[in-house]
C-alpha cells in the first residue's frame, strides 16, 4: 500500500503540480492515458489487426482522400513553420538558450497553442501507417517508420505538457518545414504518376531529414554548455539519445538505399522446354521517407 500511495503521489505531482497549467484542459492533454490508448490501438492495428483484416481483401482505394490529407498536411505544417518565425525567432527567440514563458500573455499563450497544434499533427501523422495497411503496402510498415511515429507522439505530448514553448520550439519549427516538403512530394505522387518512384525527390527528402535530426541534436546539445540557462536540463537525457538514435537510423537507411550498391543477381537458367524467357531477378529497395 505504501508503494501504491507513493506512485499515486508521484503521478499527481508530475501530471498536475509541475506541468504547465495552461494546457491541462486542452484536447488530450489532461492525462497521458488517452494518448497511450491511441498509440496502443495504432500499434495493434498496423502490426496485427490491420494486416490480418486485409489478408484476403483487395487494397482499398482511398486515393482521393489521401490527396486531400496530403494537401491539408502541407498547409497545416506551413502555418506552424510561419508561426514559429512570426511568434518566436522574429521576436528574439534564441537558438542557444530559450526558457519557457509560462505566463498568460498573448504571445506566450499563442506559442503554447501552436505547440499543442503541432502535437495534434503528430497524432494525425499516425494515419500514414494506417494508409499503408489499407492499401496493402505492409512492406512500408518498417521499424523505422513505426518507431518514429510512435516516439514523436510521446515526445510532443511531453513537450506540450511541461514545456509549451522555449527551447523546444526549434524542433517543431524545423520539423514542420521538412513536412511541408515531404507532404508536398506525397501530394505530387498522388496526382501524377510521373513522380512515383522518383529517386531524386526521395533521396533529397531523406537528406533533409538527416540534416534535421543533426541540427536538433546540436540545438539541444548546446544547453549542456549553458549553465545559467533557465530551461531545465533533465529533458536532455531523453532528447539527446533519441535524436542521435534517429539520426543514425536515417543515416543507415540512406546508406543502404542510395549509397551501397546491391550485388547483381545471377540469371536463372532456362531449360529448352520453356518457351517464355524468365526475367533476371532484380533487387528491389522499398523506400519511404517519414
Amino acid at each position: 500500500m505504501l508503494v501504491l500511495r507513493y506512485l499515486a503521489s508521484f503521478y499527481n505531482y508530475v501530471n498536475y503540480e509541475v506541468s504547465d497549467p495552461r494546457v491541462n484542459q486542452w484536447l488530450l492533454m489532461e492525462t497521458p492515458w488517452p494518448g497511450f490508448a491511441i498509440l496502443g490501438l495504432y500499434l495493434m492495428f498496423v502490426l496485427k489487426w490491420g494486416p490480418k483484416w486485409m489478408e484476403n481483401r483487395k487494397p482499398i482505394k482511398i486515393d482521393n482522400f489521401i490527396k486531400v490529407y496530403n494537401l491539408a498536411q502541407v498547409f497545416v505544417c506551413l502555418f506552424l513553420f510561419i508561426e514559429g518565425w512570426r511568434l518566436g525567432y522574429l521576436r528574439g527567440y534564441s537558438f542557444l538558450c530559450q526558457p519557457v514563458d509560462y505566463s498568460d500573455d498573448e504571445v506566450p499563450l499563442k506559442i503554447a497553442r501552436r505547440c499543442h497544434i503541432y502535437f495534434l499533427v503528430k497524432v494525425l501523422d499516425l494515419m500514414d501507417t494506417v494508409f499503408f495497411v489499407l492499401r496493402k503496402k505492409q512492406n512500408q510498415v518498417s521499424f523505422l517508420h513505426v518507431y518514429h511515429h510512435t516516439g514523436m507522439v510521446m515526445l510532443t505530448w511531453s513537450g506540450v505538457k511541461w514545456f509549451a514553448g522555449g527551447h523546444g520550439v526549434f524542433m517543431g519549427f524545423l520539423n514542420s518545414f521538412i513536412h511541408v516538403v515531404m507532404y508536398f512530394y506525397y501530394f505530387l505522387t498522388s496526382v501524377s504518376d510521373k513522380y512515383k518512384g522518383n529517386v531524386w525527390w526521395k533521396k533529397h527528402i531523406t537528406q533533409l531529414q538527416i540534416i534535421q535530426f543533426g541540427l536538433i541534436f546540436l540545438q539541444w546539445f548546446v544547453l549542456v554548455f549553458q549553465p545559467n540557462c533557465a530551461f531545465p536540463k533533465w529533458p536532455l537525457f531523453v532528447l539527446l539519445p533519441q535524436n542521435l538514435f534517429m539520426f543514425m537510423l536515417f543515416l543507415d537507411f540512406y546508406y543502404h538505399a542510395y549509397i551501397k550498391k546491391p550485388k547483381p543477381a545471377l540469371p536463372i537458367p532456362v531449360t529448352p522446354s520453356v518457351e517464355e524467357s524468365v526475367p533476371v531477378l532484380k533487387s528491389k529497395i522499398n523506400i519511404h521517407t517519414d
